[in-house]
């Protein structure tokens, strides 16, 4: 699904304040520290609680293995500026030859900055310009709005409530479901290319 560009390990999405980046060993312990809180893990399908020791190497493997053979992304967040520490993580998995998934975790230390927009719009956008994909999809569980404002933020338009496999949370939860299809995608990018600086960074 993902070309070589983004299947080497030197690959990074920069923004106005993040970089996107490989995970790698060294993050392990930044990254056990966020996936360890609940209030991250609560609202995932796949981080457990508490967060087995190990589990962040793991995570770290998995995610450089299906990154390097194209299948999915997996990137972490930190900072351009300052500390470089990861404080979170972001994907696109593949669904199928022409969709993918969209899934992220932030650390609360970080909330409300609206670093979790960023990332999403940054990984959203490559993810239409590297790949022949038609359509991203996301899920939020009900409770979370806040990542239903990024999610809408970003251009993702509700597409209904349903129950989802959350194998950490011991089953099915019930999630909104979203979806943003090329063509919005396209239409919404050119109007963010026309805009003024001053105003795109108002929004």
């Amino acid at each position: 699904m993902f070309p070589d560009l983004a299947r080497d390990d030197v690959f990074r999405l920069e923004t106005a304040r993040l970089w996107l980046r490989w995970p790698r060993a060294s993050d392990a312990a930044a990254i056990h520290r966020f996936c360890s809180v609940w209030e991250v893990a609560r609202y995932t399908a796949r981080i457990p609680h508490p967060y087995p020791i190990g589990s962040a190497e793991r995570f770290v493997y998995a995610a450089r293995e299906a990154n390097a053979c194209g299948r999915d992304l997996t990137l972490v967040m930190t900072f351009r500026k300052g500390v470089r520490e990861v404080f979170g993580s972001i994907s696109l998995e593949s669904r199928g030859m022409d969709r993918l998934t969209l899934g992220y975790a932030i650390a609360p230390e970080v909330w409300g900055k609206g670093l979790a927009t960023e990332a999403v719009q940054a990984i959203v956008d490559l993810g239409f310009g590297l790949t022949p994909s038609i359509e991203v999809t996301a899920s939020s569980r009900i409770e979370n709005a806040a990542s239903r404002r990024v999610l809408e933020k970003c251009g993702f338009a509700f597409a209904g409530v349903g129950l989802e496999g959350a194998p950490a949370r011991g089953g099915m939860v019930e999630c909104h479901k979203f979806r943003l299809g090329r063509e919005v995608w396209a239409e919404e990018n050119a109007r963010r290319r026309r805009e003024p600086v001053g105003l795109a960074r108002a929004r």
